[in-house]
């Protein structure tokens, strides 16, 4: 049987640390690619911003599949030139080292955002919505999906548009797991931005699901959204809290969270997504909820 070797970028971050451990229960030998070897799952360092070593990273692991997760993801990052360098040129390094294997992998799969899509004006967003970012980052991101497209004749890469997802493990910058801890702690107040915003949020073990059914379809050159279909208001989240910790907690809107092109609903179609892989979400809001709760 021919070794399955995957190489994932970003494999220390959030999502990298759910996805390594399925990769390797379905027999992929796996190289992770990080900026350093301080994580253990740093196989072999790689600054994506260097070409160079780009290319020394890709010809030491020569994967037969990559997944491409890293990313500047913050949307609040205050350097917007790093948006580009790590979004856009550091995915371009990837794609150039890639190609100029002597195999070419078999899959890539390179993630994307569902932030393009910025605030389109209808109910649900599918993959034929033109992408209109209003934020650095999806800028980045949309410029560098139009960037990969040019790819497509020449490496077997798929696109994913992942909706807002959280789960164990996800820095406490990002809106959820803030959430959760303030209830965790029986915090008393809890500062956040526009309350009046809703998000379609998956599960990360829904999304690495997602992936992984992705890189072993037969599915190339073509975008999909990873998303759970539903939408929910950020008052259902901090209600589910209440209900689950058994604390309330006075919310307090602080104006320098507050974005001025903050996106009011996204909400996602996964449905070219199940036709092409028969993913389908498993876990509910809920289930996410209690699952990070209950986590020390």
């Amino acid at each position: 049987m021919a070794v399955k070797r995957v190489s994932v970028t970003g494999a220390c971050g959030f999502t990298g640390r759910h996805l390594l451990p399925v990769l390797r229960l379905r027999g992929y030998e796996v190289v992770g690619l990080g900026p350093g070897r301080s994580g253990a799952d740093a196989d072999i360092a790689c600054d994506l911003t260097q070409a160079a070593t780009v290319r020394d990273a890709v010809l030491r692991a020569r994967p037969t599949h990559v997944v491409h997760l890293a990313a500047l993801s913050f949307v609040a990052h205050g350097d917007a030139r790093a948006f580009y360098d790590v979004n856009l040129f550091g995915t371009l390094n990837l794609l150039e080292a890639l190609a100029a294997l002597d195999v070419p992998p078999q899959k890539v799969l390179v993630a994307s955002s569902a932030n393009v899509y910025g605030t389109p004006g209808v109910e649900v967003i599918d993959e034929a919505v033109c992408p209109a970012p209003v934020n650095h980052y999806a800028c980045s991101k949309l410029a560098m999906e139009h960037m990969v497209r040019t790819w497509f004749d020449r490496l077997p890469i798929v696109v994913t548009r992942p909706f807002n997802y959280t789960g164990v493990g996800q820095d406490e910058k990002f809106l959820i797991p803030k959430i959760v801890s303030h209830f965790r702690r029986r915090d008393p107040v809890i500062e956040l931005g526009n309350l009046n915003v809703a998000r379609d949020f998956s599960d990360v073990r829904d999304v690495v699901a997602a992936y992984v059914a992705l890189l072993e379809s037969d599915a190339q050159a073509d975008v999909f959204n990873v998303c759970s279909g539903r939408a929910y208001a950020l008052q259902d989240v901090l209600g589910m809290m209440r209900e689950m910790s058994g604390h309330d907690i006075e919310v307090r809107v602080n104006p320098a969270f507050v974005r001025a092109n903050e996106i009011p609903v996204l909400r996602g179609d996964p449905r070219k997504l199940t036709v092409s892989t028969d993913h389908t979400p498993h876990y509910t809001l809920s289930d996410t909820l209690d699952w990070m709760f209950a986590a020390a």
